[in-house]
């Protein structure tokens, strides 16, 4: 698979497999995030597991209200329904790499939320709630 590439807000997400390319067991894509960047608002998956691995910088993950920082070599299991978040609280940019098992989350989810976010403005949190709920991401009650 060629790599895509695609610019949400002020995080990069590269994708790496697709669940075409894997008979759908899984996902595979790396995440950049600057320093002080917008993050997602916590949220928890019905139907997926999600593994993190740190490569470079430090993400801070909250897993069930649990902070986890996951530097390069770190390692991070997100199991299905737990609620998690996460945030770059370093001085310098992050990178991570997540595999998503089965591969039910694909770059199309990317995609479908970059329109809204990259529209300039406030974004409209009522349609990214329903393109996360058509992909099985499930918002926290905050």
């Amino acid at each position: 698979m060629n790599k895509q590439t695609i610019k949400l807000g002020q995080i990069t997400i590269d994708f790496l497999l697709e669940a075409a390319d894997t008979i759908g067991s899984m996902a595979m894509f790396e995440f950049t995030v600057p320093a002080g960047a917008r993050v997602p608002v916590p949220h928890y998956h019905e139907s997926y597991d999600e593994i993190i691995y740190g490569l470079e910088g430090i993400i801070t993950f909250t897993v069930n209200g649990k902070a986890i920082d996951i530097g390069p070599g770190d390692t991070c299991f997100i199991p299905r329904g737990a609620v998690h978040g996460f945030n770059n609280l370093q001085q310098a940019q992050a990178k991570s790499l997540a595999v998503i098992t089965p591969g039910l989350l694909g770059s199309v989810f990317f995609k479908e939320m970059a329109e809204i976010i990259n529209a300039g403005g406030p974004p409209d949190i009522e349609k990214l709630k329903m393109v996360m709920a058509k992909h099985g991401l499930i918002a926290a009650k905050s």
